[in-house]
Order: C-alpha cells, then sequence, then structure tokens
C-alpha cells in the first residue's frame, strides 16, 4: 500500500471513526480536510439498495443544484440552422450539426453535455459507441432531446446535472467544488438525495438508501447518515 502524507494523516485523523456525519457536518468537514493547491471537486456516492440490472430499478433522472456545479460546463447544440441562433444566446459553447458529427466520428468528444433535438437524434445512432461510454449520448429522460434548445442550455449552464446507477448501485455526483461555502455544499447534496429519494422504484425492497460517503478530490471519505440524509 502507498503511504500517506503528512497532510492525508491529518485529514484522516480528523475524521471520527465509526461516525455517522449529517450532511451539514460532512459538508464543514470535508472543506477542513481539503487541502489540494486547485480547487478539488466534492463529490456525492449513494449506494442505493436497487438492482440496476432489473429495468424497473434503474435509477435515473436530473436534479439543477441551487449552487449549481462550480465547474463551467462546456455545451455541444447539435441542431439545424433554424435553432442555431437560439442555442448560441442561450449560452452553448459549440453550435451546429454536420461539421461536429464529423469531429465526433474522427473522436473528439471534448464537451461535458451534448443537447440536440428529436429530428437528429437519427444522426447520432451511429456515434453510440463513442459517446455513450462518455456518458455524452443525448436522452429524452434528462432533458437533452428536446425542441427548447434555450431552456436545455441555460440549465445546463446553471448547474442541471443528470446522474444514473451504475453496475455496483452506486450513484456518483459532483456537487460543487472546495471554494463553496459548507451550507452551498449541503445544499447541493441534500438537493440530490432527495431527488434520490423521490425516484425511489416501487419494486425496490429493504432499505433503499444503503450508505452515503462525501469526498473531495484526493481526500478521505466521510461518512453521512443515510437516514439524516
Amino acid at each position: 500500500m502507498a503511504r500517506l502524507t503528512k497532510k492525508q494523516k491529518e485529514a484522516a485523523a480528523k475524521i471520527e471513526k465509526g461516525k455517522l456525519y449529517s450532511v451539514d457536518e460532512a459538508s464543514a468537514l470535508i472543506k477542513e480536510i481539503t487541502s489540494t493547491k486547485f480547487d478539488a471537486s466534492i463529490d456525492l456516492a449513494v449506494r442505493l439498495g436497487v438492482d440496476p440490472r432489473k429495468a424497473n430499478q434503474m435509477v435515473r433522472g436530473v436534479v439543477s443544484l441551487p449552487h449549481g456545479t462550480g465547474k463551467d460546463m462546456k455545451v455541444l447544440a447539435l441542431v439545424t440552422p433554424d435553432k442555431e441562433a437560439e442555442a448560441k444566446e442561450a449560452g452553448a459553447d459549440y453550435v451546429g450539426l454536420d461539421e461536429y458529427l464529423d469531429k465526433i466520428k474522427s473522436g473528439w468528444t471534448d464537451v461535458d453535455v451534448i443537447i440536440t433535438m428529436p429530428s437528429v437524434m437519427g444522426k447520432l445512432g451511429p456515434l453510440g459507441r463513442v459517446l455513450g461510454p462518455r456518458g455524452l449520448m443525448p436522452n429524452p429522460k434528462t432533458g437533452t432531446v428536446t425542441m427548447d434548445v434555450a431552456k436545455a442550455v441555460t440549465e445546463v449552464k446553471a448547474g442541471k446535472i443528470d446522474f444514473k446507477v451504475d453496475k455496483t448501485g452506486i450513484v456518483h455526483a459532483a456537487i460543487g467544488k472546495a471554494s463553496f461555502s459548507a451550507d452551498k455544499i449541503a445544499g447541493n447534496a441534500n438537493e440530490l438525495l432527495q431527488t434520490l429519494m423521490k425516484l425511489k422504484p416501487t419494486t425496490a425492497k429493504g432499505t433503499y438508501v444503503k450508505s452515503i460517503f462525501m469526498s473531495s478530490t484526493m481526500s478521505p471519505s466521510v461518512a453521512v447518515d443515510p437516514k439524516i440524509g
């Protein structure tokens, strides 16, 4: 095992072993134990009592974080010419269609979110093997396939994120930056947790939220009380 640095040991020492922290406590503690020179990302990992292999237990959704993500999301709007001005005015970083489809075919994926229209989805099908593994394939369920392109771009820029339970039953989501106040981190965390509770599948049996861990880039994880969360 790699040896812990002095800072990592100091950070780990501040976490009470076996304690489940409230969201507010965890948000304050994560700021205290984050010592990176860059503005670290704050992440939440929520283990759910679902079987993602069953379609009726797949938990997927979107949430608008009240305090944004702290990240300047790069948005590509794949739209027809009549929607280009709308997308640009809303703040899309890249706007167009065929030229960007060609770039993606060549391996270009330097964006965080792709927004498109229902009529364009047919052209994106062949690019699934490039976009799918990177989580970039637009989906009506996450609001990234829509005729209201301007609204979709504005929401993403303001802090709307989509999430999906992975094959191990865990939802991972970036909920802010270390430069955020503890109140803002907690506000974003609570918004995500409340959204997950609303998405509980009726077929899920037993405990729904099994565990919650908050961490920042290179910090130890802080266990959050799932009953409080």
